[in-house]
């Protein structure tokens, strides 16, 4: 997968000044050879081997390749304007380089959105990403943009100012600007960069042709894998980010911070729902095979039952149009379709985050659960102009 990825994202941005940072680890000498030859001898490639086995935590190896970078700056009596971030199966966008780099004229970070690519092979599992995220990054992060709050990282077409990143780097104790301990250190970048008085951007913009510019790619297909995923997020946004970065003295910050943490609640709440709807039908069968009458249902739970009907309407109605804004309408309605398996995804990953932060309270280190992802290159041509 990264021969696609380190390929895809040199000739897709062709300029001179990018230098193109890849880690990998010294006892992964196959993704070493694989890097080596999907870069055709372009001189803009660094390779950045760690000097231990891998694997370690995405902080680990992302605190290796800032020093490495800051070793080229020393080198070269240059320093570079920003870092752009970018997982190992990541499709860059042509024009996306451009934006970023536009935006940190005013701005000390800034996010692009992410569109996970309909998975061919798992239409109701690996595909319900898209609905997620173009909710999220179609709603969500503009209305934080538009109030100025501080955006988190999705780790991924996300680029930090040179300086914010120093700044970083200093008011940590260990002097490396990611906390290796932390199980979301993408979800913690901007917000660290916002609580240090960075001005934080949320780019929506298309390109000549009105294609959105965002970061594409296929996410995880397999239950168990899409479950460990999702377990990480959960427990390093709401129980890490808990403890780790407790709750900003703004209402503004605060309540995004609630928002953001709300996962165990979630899960904790749709499972309750659920198993009340299994029991519900469960004793209107047994009164209609015991030939019982169904008790009945008083006013006000009635108009209650209606109001959490209309609220689910609602809700379905915005998932759809987010979705078929950028997927077409047959995947918005899937995406309605796959409302409850999404919603088993969030109790599952809810109950397993709960049980892996009682672990870490208990003396236990938190493990970075690595996810596996599969290449499905997503060809896009040169860089286009972009419109914000």
């Amino acid at each position: 997968m990264i021969g696609d990825t380190v390929s895809h994202a040199l000739k897709a941005w062709q300029q001179d000044n990018l230098r193109l940072y890849v880690g990998c680890y010294r006892n992964d000498p196959e993704t070493i050879a694989a890097i080596v030859q999907s870069a055709g001898g372009d001189s803009r490639l660094r390779i950045v081997i760690h000097d231990q086995d891998g694997p370690t935590t995405k902080a680990d190896c992302l605190n290796r390749l800032y020093f490495a970078m800051r070793d080229d700056e020393q080198r070269l009596g240059a320093r570079f304007r920003m870092a752009v971030f970018h997982d190992a199966e990541d499709m860059v966008d042509p024009a996306a380089l451009s934006l970023l780099d536009e935006a940190m004229n005013d701005a000390d970070f800034a996010q692009i959105p992410v569109e996970p690519q309909v998975h061919p092979d798992s239409r109701w599992l690996g595909s319900h990403y898209c609905e997620e995220f173009a909710e999220s990054h179609g709603k969500g992060m503009v209305v934080r943009d538009a109030l100025g709050a501080a955006l988190p990282a999705a780790g991924v077409g996300c680029a930090a100012s040179r300086e914010s990143l120093e700044r970083l780097r200093a008011e940590r104790a260990d002097g490396q600007p990611f906390s290796t301990d932390s199980l979301t250190e993408d979800y913690e970048l901007g917000l660290n960069i916002g609580a240090n008085g960075g001005r934080c951007r949320f780019l929506r913009a298309v390109d000549e042709h009105g294609r959105q510019i965002a970061t594409r790619a296929f996410f995880p297909a397999r239950l168990d894998q899409i479950v460990r995923q999702k377990t990480r997020w959960v427990h390093g946004i709401a129980f890490q980010g808990w403890d780790r970065m407790g709750w900003s003295g703004n209402m503004l910050e605060s309540w995004m911070r609630a928002r953001d943490r709300r996962g165990p609640i979630t899960a904790l709440v749709l499972a309750v729902g659920y198993s009340l709807l299994l029991l519900t039908g469960l004793l209107w069968i047994l009164a209609s095979v015991g030939g019982m009458e169904p008790e009945t249902v008083s006013p006000m739970l009635k108009a209650l039952l209606l109001a959490n009907l209309a609220a689910f309407v609602w809700r379905a109605v915005w998932r759809f149009a987010f979705t078929a804004r950028i997927y077409g309408f047959a995947e918005g309605v899937r995406a309605v379709l796959r409302i409850p398996l999404s919603n088993i995804i969030a109790i599952m990953a809810g109950r397993r985050a709960l049980f892996a932060y009682i672990r870490s309270l208990l003396g236990h280190q938190p493990i970075w659960d690595k996810t596996p992802h599969y290449a499905h290159p997503v060809r896009v041509g040169p860089a286009k102009a972009a419109t914000a």
